[in-house]
């Protein structure tokens, strides 16, 4: 029952964290692109402000059920006097999944503090420049996000 229900926040972390990020890529700045640049940025910031802090428990949450589901497997496989190997895809997408923290923390304690500098400074130029660095990392992070899927839900990975 608890390792249905670890996958279950596992899963569900996810979906908040890609969902968030393909909404905002696909969806949310291509329409907030032709207003001006104060109001979008303004707008961008306390939409990021809010998405950040639920990707920061999606994140921890995603880690801590990762590390406790693959932890309970090879805990089970030894106590039957097996040998845990990990699975590829079980390597690459804790791998990945790391790295994508990794630059979610960035994003949000090194980018957006300097986006927010900016937009309460009223630096539009400055704002929009943080902000495409915000956009290319979060694309960065789409694409790594995209890719653990694929490998770990595809038949050939099995």
């Amino acid at each position: 029952m608890i390792y249905a229900t670890l996958k279950t926040v596992h899963v569900l972390s996810i979906i908040v964290w890609i969902g968030g990020m393909v909404f905002a890529h696909f969806f949310l700045r291509p329409a907030l692109a032709q207003i001006e640049p104060p109001v979008r940025l303004r707008l961008m910031h306390d939409v990021l402000g809010r998405f950040f802090r639920a990707v920061l428990i999606a994140a921890l949450l995603t880690l801590a059920s990762g590390v406790w589901m693959l932890g309970r497997v090879a805990r089970e496989v030894v106590q039957s006097g097996g040998s845990f190997d990990m699975p590829l895809s079980w390597t690459i997408m804790a791998t990945l999944g790391v790295v994508m923290v990794a630059i979610f923390l960035h994003i949000r304690f090194a980018l957006y503090k300097r986006f927010s500098r900016a937009v309460a400074a009223s630096e539009w130029a400055a704002g929009g420049a943080a902000m495409a660095q915000i956009r290319t990392w979060v694309s960065i992070n789409l694409g790594l996000g995209v890719l653990i899927l694929l490998v770990t839900l595809m038949p050939w990975t099995s």
